[in-house]
């Protein structure tokens, strides 16, 4: 298990008070979150608990209704969501974003964008050191030898392998991850767990997992959250929230 490095204070990523409503419904309601640098942190929760909307909220792809986001100590609240992209947070989605009639390759290249380049210089040829950094993470998720092939061809859990890769193309220093191991077979659960360990202990790169995955969640991170009907429920270590009664309820009814 990664541990949180130690002596931080300002966390890489802050929520506070974020709410979120759709119509009457409170989708998410006043919560605080925090990832430090170097953590590792998962993000748990019934269907419907509002994991997923959080992440819009804290990537900036959903306007907040009520709380404060900051990331790397800046207010980013009324930020554009490539304007957070180029601060150095990626993420990835619940269904997988890759154009599959692109090849492996292109599919690479073309998140260059996220660096923060305008339509004409994406429409450009890519540059030699972009095309070796995209060789070097197709090497390291295993998929140097798919380069050329179209992404539509790939299996489900390679094209979570390539969306990852895809996100890690900006060199970002915090990763959200929406569902990273659903519809992957074992094997490649562990070439993700796998990267993920590398990326944060020998890159220092930090991580929010959303997963329903609670063996990947308790291998990988220090601190989980768990939401419940958009408010948070608990917060605390893998096995203190595997214990907690309250959480235990809520994803099994009481008894």
């Amino acid at each position: 298990m990664t541990a949180m490095a130690e002596n931080v204070t300002e966390p890489l990523l802050e929520g506070r008070k974020v709410s979120k409503y759709f119509g009457g419904l409170a989708a998410v309601h006043r919560v605080d979150f925090a990832v430090h640098p170097q953590e590792i942190v998962g993000l748990v929760g019934p269907n419907g608990s509002g994991k997923t909307t959080l992440f819009d909220c804290l990537s900036r792809l959903q306007p907040i209704d009520g709380g404060e986001v900051f990331f790397k100590g800046k207010n980013i609240t009324k930020a554009k969501p490539y304007q957070v992209a180029r601060m150095g947070l990626s993420r990835t989605f619940q269904v997988i974003r890759v154009y599959r009639k692109m090849t492996v390759l292109e599919n690479m290249l073309i998140s260059r964008q996220w660096q923060g380049q305008g339509i004409l210089q994406m429409l450009r040829p890519s540059t030699k050191a972009t095309e070796d950094r995209a060789h070097q993470l197709l090497d390291f998720l295993l998929l140097e030898d798919l380069t050329y092939e179209p992404a539509g061809y790939l299996s489900g859990g390679q094209r979570r392998l390539l969306e990852i890769g895809m996100a890690l193309m900006p060199d970002p220093d915090l990763l959200l991850l929406d569902e990273a191991t659903s519809g992957v077979n074992p094997t490649l659960i562990e070439t993700i767990k796998d990267r993920i360990l590398t990326l944060n202990r020998e890159q220092g790169k930090a991580f929010l997992l959303i997963e329903h995955n609670i063996e990947f969640i308790s291998d990988l991170c220090s601190r989980v959250y768990v939401l419940e009907f958009g408010k948070k429920l608990a917060e605390g270590t893998a096995n203190e929230i595997m214990n907690n009664q309250a959480v235990i309820e809520a994803y099994f009814g009481a008894e």
